[in-house]
């Protein structure tokens, strides 16, 4: 499999984390639109992340990250729901420095006054939206930021993408009861943060999940359930296009109509198209072509 997601755990310790590694789905969605490199690194460290942070919640539904603001770079966003479908797209106007950039740093440090955005919307029950501004160098860093100020989840990230292969790495320190807390190695969390942030991006882009655990914490005991499989997935159909056709109204797709028939709808993600005759349109308000 070279698309997974590995959870590991230490034993007897409040220490859980994930490892992410993705290939095809990255290329399937770079193959998508035509990206300049700056902006295909980011997006694989994007959907890297987004995996990480889906892997935290206890629900069916999605978890998306987006990035926005003013400059080259206008928004970027990545998704991925409970059963491990990612997507993503970005919107951007030509930068000479997209072309040749190595990292992510570019394309974030084009945004102007930026800002990061983490949404998680549940099959069922409320949504949320943490909003923390885009301050640091990385996605990694703002990410980490995040936490600290909205979870309050002790956690490091640490994320890295080529235009083929995106990789990354998640840990935290779970809330302790009084009991844990008088038991547990104080020293664990320091130690485990000193260690994760030796790791080296090709390590993490190239290196199998056991592997890279075994480098960084080999003096713990690790523990790693069955891998995950990862996939690119998107949400649209012919149904959620007529919903879309429904809550413009009847008058507006008959003004459609006049200059485009049939209608015809195009997923960014996918570039599935979607066409709506006259009759098909004006039926879903129970209306017929005269």
């Amino acid at each position: 499999m070279t698309d997974v997601r590995q959870r590991f755990y230490i034993h007897d310790c409040p220490i859980r984390g994930e490892v992410v590694h993705l290939q095809q789905t990255l290329s399937t969605i770079l193959s998508q639109r035509e990206y300049p490199l700056a902006i295909q690194i980011l997006l694989g460290e994007m959907l890297v992340a987004s995996s990480l942070l889906a892997s935290t919640l206890k629900i069916q539904g999605r978890l998306s990250i987006q990035i926005q603001g003013s400059g080259s770079l206008k928004w970027a966003m990545a998704e991925c729901n409970h059963l491990g479908e990612l997507r993503a797209l970005a919107e951007f106007t030509e930068d000479d420095r997209f072309a040749t950039a190595e990292d992510s740093s570019i394309a974030l440090s084009s945004l102007q006054n930026g800002v990061l955005f983490i949404n998680i919307e549940p099959d069922m029950g409320e949504r949320y939206q943490g909003i923390v501004p885009l301050e640091h160098a990385t996605l990694a860093q703002c990410l980490v930021q995040y936490y600290d100020l909205s979870a309050q989840i002790p956690t490091r990230i640490v994320l890295a993408s080529d235009h083929k292969t995106a990789g990354g790495l998640l840990i935290q320190l779970l809330p302790r009861t009084e009991e844990e807390q008088e038991t547990i190695d104080q020293d664990l969390w320091p130690r485990l943060t000193m260690l994760t942030e030796t790791l080296k991006s090709d390590e993490l882009i190239h290196l199998p999940a056991e592997e890279i655990l075994y480098r960084l914490y080999n003096e713990e005991d690790v523990r790693l359930p069955e891998a995950e499989q990862l996939n690119f997935g998107c949400t649209c159909s012919k149904e959620r296009c007529a919903n879309a056709l429904l809550q413009i109204g009847a008058e507006a797709v008959k003004e459609t109509l006049m200059a485009q028939n049939p209608i015809e709808m195009n997923c960014q993600f996918c570039n599935a198209q979607y066409r709506f005759s006259a009759e098909e349109a004006l039926g879903l308000f129970g209306q017929h072509v005269s």
